[in-house]
């Protein structure tokens, strides 16, 4: 396996593993990879510097490291959730009706997210109707 550092049209950089780098083009040809903070498939590899072991590379700089990333994602994350909250209709449980709804002409097409069930994912997506699994939990109702 090979790392490399990956950078989307958006300049999010990310690490990915690939068997060698014949298989990265070939995946980043067919679109198969994601920037995991912005979904963008416009991915390339980043420059990279060595990985050479020195003091300055210690456990304590790959935990801030790492602290930064999650701190980035877990900032993209809510900005995500703030603009589907904003301008998207909750329609629940009845999601995969919905979108079938609209996907077939019955309904108004307008952006819509809900919930699913795993079979039930699977199966809008082998009718062609299109998806994406967000990251977080559904809105919450105010209590008064």
């Amino acid at each position: 396996m090979i790392k490399f550092d990956l950078k989307c049209d958006n300049d999010h950089i990310f690490e990915a593993s690939f068997d060698d780098s014949d298989s990265f083009e070939k995946q980043r040809k067919k679109k198969l990879i994601d920037c995991p903070f912005c979904g963008s498939s416009k991915v390339f590899k980043s420059v990279m510097a060595p990985n050479i072991a020195s003091k300055s590379n210690s456990i304590a700089k790959q935990k801030r490291n790492q602290e930064k990333v999650f701190a980035n994602y877990n900032q993209q994350i809510k900005k995500l959730k703030e603009e589907v909250e904003k301008n998207y209709t909750y329609v629940g449980k009845k999601f995969p009706e919905e979108a079938r709804k609209i996907h077939y002409g019955e309904k108004e097409d307008k952006p819509i997210y809900g919930e699913a069930t795993e079979k039930e994912s699977k199966d809008l997506i082998e009718e062609g109707i299109p998806l994406i699994r967000l990251p977080f939990e559904k809105k919450q109702k105010k209590k008064n």
